[in-house]
């Protein structure tokens, strides 16, 4: 090793960083930029719904079974003629996804028979607490209203 590496060595990251400054940024101005999103990027849990208004979701509880990280929670119950929430014969009363616990896999959108869950392309996540961070089944309703035009990854 001779006297003048490091001098040698500073000279090239000085020139990879003078190079850098003719180059196009690529910052995003986040909340007026949106990023676009892959085709296989998987984001926020939606829950489908029919062209009628039923739910997709028959309360199987698949999707709980094959989630890896233990993040669903569905509670079914059986459908009445004067309550029908779904076209089966039960329904997901109780349905939970705790978002700090997923990992984001896809396991329950592959488990799903009736593709009622499915992974946006929604990655505006953030929680203020851990209560909120629970998505019951009235938010993801909600969320199935605000992102209906949410693609199908099958």
């Amino acid at each position: 090793m001779s006297v003048l590496d490091p001098i040698v060595e500073l000279v090239r990251g000085l020139f990879t960083s003078g190079k850098m400054i003719f180059e196009k940024p690529v910052t995003f101005q986040y909340p007026e930029e949106k990023r676009k999103v892959r085709p296989r990027f998987r984001g926020r849990h939606v829950l489908k719904r029919y062209d009628n208004g039923l739910e997709k979701c028959i309360g199987c509880s698949l999707c709980a079974a094959a989630c890896p990280a233990d993040a669903i929670f569905v509670e079914a119950s059986e459908n009445t003629d004067e309550k029908r929430f779904s076209p089966g014969e039960r329904y997901a009363s109780t349905y939970e996804i705790n978002m700090l616990r997923c990992i984001y896999c896809g396991y329950c959108e592959d488990a799903c028979p009736t593709e009622a869950i499915v992974l946006g392309d929604n990655y505006e996540l953030s929680f203020y607490d851990r209560r909120s961070a629970i998505y019951t089944c009235l938010l993801l309703r909600k969320l199935s209203l605000m992102f209906s035009n949410v693609r199908c990854q099958r």
